[in-house]
């Protein structure tokens, strides 16, 4: 497993099998990242508009998941980010992953930890089938 962010964590909370590795994500040039594929790519409490491409391209072409949490606009009565640079317009965050399948989308106050303003929103890359979006009453699964 993979993490990165613009600063180091306290290396010896994290799992062993985590490598951290401390970038820049915003820097000029070329995409730290790029050529890099993953299944799952998650992303918290981050926003930089101009790399979001680069950002779904982390994902495999088919079957890979993408979950991404952060704030949204009107999180200024609650704390920081303020700046529209870092706060989500009222549902954007389903455009931004347009090229992907939109499995879940919520936005809206987080209470519980601490408040905030926030959008989530679960894809998928590649074909999404009907079978893969139904639910399945108990009784039609073949169980009696």
């Amino acid at each position: 497993m993979d993490a990165v962010d613009i600063r180091a964590p306290e290396l010896s909370a994290l799992p062993a099998d985590v490598r951290f590795e401390e970038m820049d994500l915003e820097a000029e040039g070329p995409w730290p990242l790029a050529g890099r594929q993953y299944d799952v790519v998650v992303v918290t409490n981050y926003l930089h508009r101009p790399r979001f491409p680069d950002l779904l391209k982390l994902l495999k072409p088919s079957g890979a998941l993408l979950v991404y949490e952060t704030f949204m606009d009107g999180n200024a009565r609650f704390g920081s980010p303020r700046s529209p640079a870092f706060l989500l317009n009222s549902a954007e965050l389903p455009e931004l992953v347009k090229p992907l399948n939109l499995v879940r989308f919520e936005q809206g106050i987080r209470s519980v930890e601490s408040p905030a303003m926030i959008q989530r929103a679960m894809a998928i890359s590649g074909i999404w089938s009907e079978i893969q979006s139904q639910a399945i009453p108990l009784n039609e699964k073949g169980n009696t």
